[in-house]
Order: structure tokens, then C-alpha cells, then sequence
């Protein structure tokens, strides 16, 4: 006879599921601790950036345009002014930096990029801006009176803002 009879073997080694899933539960609990929680951090911390903007801040737009902000118009608009009488309408979630000039007389050396907390002395809520309309989301503006901010939140070295803000 040239053909061999064939039997089917028994269902063994069905295992544990727990073992089976175990790989897949690590991959997740991986990719949520650096993946997604610091991508949810740096969302959370530009939000408030955005938020706090107010007029004469310096700030660094998405495309990389260095500007003051010379009015806000709005929950989603602000103004703002990027050479001598020329003001550009920009959307808040575009602006990616707010700069600080810790020398004046340095020009643009003079600009150092920080992040302020709210618990940093110095940072107070002023008061809140009563709107027409959209009223789902509080607005308020941000004062920082003598602020302190700590060496760690600074970006980079004092007097790198700029150079740090266009890369």
C-alpha cells in the first residue's frame, strides 16, 4: 500500500491564556509609559502655554516665525506682530514657544525659553475674561510678578531662546 494511514493527535498544550496575552499586555503597558503618557504631558503643558498668552509676549510659531503678540483676538486668534507694521493673524495651537528677554540689551541673545508651573512663586491667575459666547472653556490672564523660575524648566542655556526656538 503506498498510502499511510494518518491520525489526528489530541489537543495539547492549550496552555494558559494568561501566558498567551502576556506579550501583548507588556507591548501595551510599554508603549503607554513612553509613548503615550509623555505625549499626553507635553499636550497637557502646551495647552497652558497657549492659554496664557497675553499682549507684548514673544513667541515662536509653528513655521517658524519670531513675532510679539500684539493682540489677542480671541479663544483661537491672536495678533501678531512680526516685523515694523506687519501683524499676521496666527491660531493660538500654532505658536509652539513663548520666549523670555532675560538681557535687553543682548538683542536677541537675550532671549531664554522656560516653562512656568503655576506653583513657581511669582505666578498668579489675574482675573477672568468674561466672553461673549463661547463660554465652555475659562480664559484668564497669567501674571508673573518677580516669577522664579527654576534652572531645570529653563530650554537649554540663558540667552539660547531664539537659536532654540528656530531649530
Amino acid at each position: 500500500m503506498l498510502i499511510t494511514p494518518v491520525f489526528a493527535q489530541a489537543a495539547g498544550g492549550g496552555g494558559d491564556i494568561f501566558m498567551s496575552l502576556l506579550p501583548l499586555v507588556l507591548i501595551f503597558v510599554v508603549f503607554y509609559f513612553l509613548l503615550i503618557r509623555p505625549q499626553q504631558k507635553r499636550v497637557k503643558e502646551h495647552k497652558a502655554m497657549v492659554e496664557a498668552l497675553r499682549r507684548g509676549d514673544r513667541v515662536v510659531t509653528g513655521g517658524g516665525i519670531v513675532g510679539k503678540v500684539s493682540k489677542v483676538l480671541n479663544d483661537s486668534e491672536v495678533q501678531v506682530e512680526i516685523a515694523e507694521n506687519v501683524k499676521v493673524r496666527v491660531q493660538r495651537g500654532s505658536i509652539t514657544a513663548v520666549l523670555a528677554k532675560t538681557d535687553a540689551a543682548a538683542g536677541a541673545r537675550g532671549i531664554t525659553a522656560f516653562l512656568v508651573e503655576p506653583d513657581f512663586p511669582g505666578f498668579r491667575v489675574g482675573r477672568y475674561e468674561d466672553k461673549m459666547g463661547l463660554r465652555s472653556s475659562r480664559s484668564a490672564e497669567i501674571l508673573l510678578h518677580d516669577c522664579e523660575v527654576l534652572v531645570e524648566n529653563r530650554l537649554g542655556e540663558e540667552g539660547q531662546g531664539l537659536k532654540i526656538a528656530l531649530q
